[in-house]
């Protein structure tokens, strides 16, 4: 089978279309799908870089990509059924062989049935940042109706999920964006978005009940300065315990897992109109590096898809 695969870690031109690459076996737990498309997330490009190499080291070559939507192939002993469509997650890093590639393994807990009314590249799109917005909104957070909160980075992937899913919630939604960015989270229903670069969010004057903040660094720091005693910070990129103690507030370091039970609860989401995905651009596997290119370092508005039957 095609499959892109790495030999060392480095930048894109490690990068490897292997044509005939072994078709993987489903282990115990797993089904096999053939992949129709699947999605960059930076954590594919810092795997690449060798970035978690010391505590999650590679066995060499090696099939890079989590996100995936594709054809059950072999079910296994799951309560899925060959030929029904699928999506989810099936990253090395989560136990599975990897997503860009023809057919992939992955485990049935990070699985589900897809929604119905997205397209392949929008589902295939959907798994690692609708888990993100999901598990940080609804389950650490658990944000209601009527409360405050502030999204970080409204224009991303994760941040542009963020705003739809609060404000499906019922909440008071104000988020971080710049340039095009701004009216595009306004689109998506946010009360209030200001623009990073002429004003300082913290300055505002505004306290939150929540923060989601996908960013990280000083944006993170600045952020225990705007909740209000007792908020919850939720940080896709770590969180300092000594500043939320001294600010009285929770601050949580979120690790996102891609689990059946998110999956299915964002394909309801998804089905119901009440969430959409942003697609920057799709590209055939043959086209991996210029993709890897536009997710990693060309500010891509939305995600970046590889499609697997171009």
């Amino acid at each position: 089978m095609k499959a892109l695969r790495i030999r060392q870690y480095g930048g894109s031109e490690v990068l490897e279309i292997v044509a005939d690459a072994p078709q993987p076996v489903p282990g115990k737990g797993q089904v096999l799908v053939r992949v129709q498309a699947a999605s960059i997330n930076p954590i594919d490009w810092k795997v690449r870089q060798g970035y978690l190499k010391d505590q999650v080291p590679l066995t060499m070559p090696a099939t890079l990509g989590g996100d995936f939507v594709g054809v059950m192939a072999n079910a296994g002993d799951s309560d899925f059924t060959v030929g029904e469509r699928i999506y989810g997650y099936a990253s090395l890093l989560a136990g599975g062989s990897g997503s860009f590639a023809e057919y992939a393994a992955a485990g049935a807990g990070n699985a589900a049935r897809a929604p119905e009314k997205a397209t392949p590249h929008e589902a295939g799109a959907l798994p690692l940042v609708g888990a993100s917005a999901i598990q940080a909104l609804e389950g650490h957070l658990k944000l209601q109706r009527g409360q405050t909160i502030l999204i970080h980075g409204g224009g991303g992937g994760i941040g542009s999920l963020a705003i739809q899913l609060a404000k499906a919630i019922g909440a008071y939604v104000v988020t971080t964006a710049t340039g095009d960015d701004l009216a595009y989270a306004r689109s998506l229903g946010a009360d209030e978005v200001i623009d990073y670069k002429s004003q300082s969010f913290e300055t505002t004057g505004k306290k939150y009940d929540a923060v989601f903040d996908t960013v990280g660094g000083q944006t993170t720091a600045k952020s225990f300065q705007v909740l209000k005693r007792r908020g919850t910070l939720v940080s896709m990129l770590g969180a300092d315990e000594q500043l939320a103690t001294q600010h009285g507030v929770t601050a949580i370091a979120q690790f996102t897992r891609v689990t059946t039970d998110v999956l299915n609860r964002l394909r309801d989401l998804v089905d119901g109109g009440r969430l959409k995905i942003r697609i920057a651009g799709t590209f055939p596997l043959d086209q991996a590096k210029q993709a890897f290119d536009l997710a990693e370092h060309g500010h891509a508005k939305g995600k970046v898809v590889l499609d697997l039957n171009a």
